[in-house]
């Protein structure tokens, strides 16, 4: 994988500190998560012990965030990248950007030692793409506070995660008739009463503990609202940019896995004593696939850096999200291909990374949704 322009001796080392955390760290353990559907308890303070869960989210800081998410995407494992980036990255951003000091000092200095995972809930059955039909919404209650009744879908980490950024509609749809107006986040504990979570068995992404939160009733003190109450609009584009830039980053790593498996298995691989490598066809395949991921890995760079001078631009997020997942994607069937009736076994390496790869570009803005918005 070449360099970013701006990655120094200190960042390479970086580079292979990480590289050796998540080797000890996650890829022993990895297949066992898979099987059970969820990161082990343990495991997340073993990262936050190497500092892994508190890297920056904006400044210079973020470069280095930028090489752990494209690390976390080398490891192979998506569900494991996704609920990871999830945690350090997408729900605990809107506590960095948005919340009071009580806020982060109770859920984001926690989340960061590994001690609260954090989940984040928006999408709904009639709610995903288009958030102007949200149904969970949040009525006052008699003594202060909100009372918040909903269901949220395909919330990653939604088994363990001890509390959820959740959006909710806090003002009268009629009142509000444009997308997002009068809607809200918010800071729900997982062990409120009211609060049911169900597993949801998924495609790929098994580690990565998706599962349904029911809402029944759940009471939420008034101190929970995270930003602008009724003006959750702003926050959610702000923090959709850089959750598609945390995606892309990780899904250029999950590139790079998945090339590294093919260059060696058709190397390897003999059809007639000759290598797989041997044939035009097949070196071609892999040459393009290669060339692609070249441009979309400096382009993610590219990305972080703008991040990290506070320059990222909607399109620039979007753009990078959209070419890095559907590269996945076909970087993951070419790899499949190559492994015969070998890659189809529910157990291989080369399904996995297909079935994971999928996903990818749905979650975060499904890739129909991102040409539009470009």
């Amino acid at each position: 994988m070449s360099r970013a322009f701006w990655e120094s001796p200190r960042h390479a080392e970086f580079r292979t500190r990480v590289r050796e955390i998540l080797r000890n760290a996650v890829l022993p353990h990895a297949d066992r998560w898979e099987a059970q559907g969820h990161v082990d308890p343990e495991a997340w303070k073993t990262l936050a012990a190497q500092g892994l869960l508190s890297h920056g989210h904006h400044g210079e800081a973020f470069l280095e965030s930028a090489i752990l998410l494209e690390e976390l995407g080398r490891t192979g494992y998506a569900g494991v990248r996704a609920g990871v980036g999830v945690h350090a990255y997408m729900a605990t951003s809107y506590l960095d950007l948005f919340g009071t000091p009580a806020q982060r000092e109770a859920y984001l200095e926690p989340a960061r030692r590994g001690e609260r995972l954090a989940a984040l809930a928006i999408t709904e059955a009639d709610a995903g793409s288009d958030l102007s039909r949200l149904r969970t919404r949040a009525r006052p209650r008699e003594d202060g506070g909100l009372l918040v009744d909903g269901e949220k879908l395909y919330v990653a980490n939604g088994s363990q995660a001890s509390f959820f950024v959740t959006l909710v509609r806090t003002r009268d749809q009629k009142a509000a008739p444009r997308a997002l107006t009068g809607v809200s986040l918010l800071l729900i504990d997982a062990d409120s009463p009211g609060v049911r979570r169900t597993g949801q068995r998924m495609l790929g992404w098994r580690s990565a503990d998706v599962c349904e939160v029911v809402f029944d009733n759940v009471a939420v003190p008034e101190d929970r609202v995270l930003g602008r109450r009724d003006h959750a609009l702003m926050h959610i584009v702000q923090g959709l940019d850089f959750e598609r830039l945390a995606a892309g980053l990780l899904a250029v790593g999950g590139v790079a896995h998945c090339l590294e498996l093919l260059e060696e298995h058709i190397r390897r691989r003999r059809v007639k004593d000759t290598p797989l490598y041997g044939h035009q066809a097949v070196r071609h395949a892999f040459a393009e696939l290669t060339a692609d991921h070249d441009l979309v890995s400096q382009y993610g760079r590219h990305a972080a850096w703008l991040h990290s001078r506070g320059e990222l631009d909607s399109r620039t997020a979007t753009v990078l999200k959209l070419k890095a997942t559907e590269l996945a994607v076909r970087a993951a069937h070419v790899c499949l291909q190559f492994h015969g009736a070998q890659g189809c076994l529910d157990e291989s390496t080369a399904a996995r990374l297909y079935r994971d790869a999928s996903a990818g570009t749905i979650a975060a803005g499904a890739s129909e949704l991102l040409r539009d918005l470009i």
